[in-house]
């Protein structure tokens, strides 16, 4: 298959969850078994778009912009919480109407598709996740309510004076889109760029999504309830990491041991962004575990 032209697109749709009215992009395939493609925080639906280009002749395939980022609205005057964003996840899919689902995930996008495959096991046929377990045991720390409240409060109060920052052109923030992920080719960069950044009046750019999608709640993290959630996924799930990334080895610390039945794939030269920092190892470990051959789709 020819890789996807990074300027072409899918088509775009709006749902509705909580009264926000949320963006959705179909990349075609309907009438086959559907995927659906899920963004980590502060990101946007269009940085699956040489994915998508690999699985749209075997599956329907579409991807959100979660609550908050890409050209979904923002959530003014609530917290962008898991249960929010499993919510919207649950909304999608009704409104798409097709069931069972293939989820994938990146980041907070994969800790959102394993959420909902522990609530919903039923209705999905297998899991991905890059980097989607959330924060490693070593850096869970338990502060008492009244603590996690007061920070909670002052993080609401500096997001309220924290002014997004602008460039002064496309070209200005993709130097600051390369400064954070130095894998990114010149090319993903600039669609990034292009499709996560939004022209003001004054002629200035600035970033698509809502500042407050930086912070989370007060409530204590629960570890707990996350495991309970894995272990009653019954698909099986496929966990990426970066070697070159923060985060720690699942395997390693124990947090996949509480999945029923997974494969976990370190790669090489990888950052957070595995999808991106690695493409062909990356597409080559989902389309074993998917099971279709990419071979098979030269047009």
């Amino acid at each position: 298959m020819s890789p996807y032209k990074l300027g072409g697109g899918p088509t775009s749709h709006c749902f509705f969850s909580q009264r926000l009215r949320l963006n959705y992009v179909d990349y075609g395939g309907i009438g086959k078994d559907l995927v659906v493609l899920v963004h980590g925080g502060r990101d946007h639906c269009r940085n699956w778009d040489l994915v998508a280009a690999q699985l749209t002749g075997h599956y329907h395939v579409i991807a959100p912009d979660l609550r908050g980022h890409g050209d979904s609205a923002w959530a003014i005057g609530a917290q962008y919480t898991m249960a929010d964003y499993v919510l919207d996840l649950a909304q999608l899919l009704e409104h798409v109407g097709e069931s069972p689902v293939t989820l994938v995930g990146h980041s907070l996008g994969g800790a959102i598709v394993l959420n909902y495959a522990g609530i919903y096991p039923k209705s999905v046929v297998k899991v991905v996740a890059i980097e989607g377990l959330g924060p490693p045991p070593s850096l869970i720390v338990d502060k008492p309510v009244e603590q996690r409240l007061a920070e909670w409060i002052t993080t609401m109060k500096q997001l309220a004076m924290r002014k997004p920052r602008h460039y002064k052109d496309q070209a200005e923030a993709e130097t600051r889109m390369r400064e954070a992920n130095p894998h990114l080719s010149a090319e993903m960069a600039r669609h990034l760029t292009i499709h996560g950044t939004m022209r003001l009046e004054d002629g200035s750019y600035v970033w698509k999504f809502d500042n407050y999608v930086r912070a989370w709640g007060p409530n204590a993290y629960d570890a707990e309830g996350i495991h309970r959630l894995w272990s009653l996924i019954e698909s099986p799930v496929l966990l990426f990491r970066g070697k070159e990334s923060w985060a720690d080895n699942p395997v390693d610390d124990g947090r996949a041991a509480h999945f029923k039945d997974y494969r976990y794939v370190e790669v090489d030269q990888a950052g957070h962004w595995v999808h991106h920092d690695q493409f062909e190892t990356f597409m080559s470990h989902l389309a074993d575990f998917l099971d279709f051959d990419r071979d098979g789709d030269d047009e």
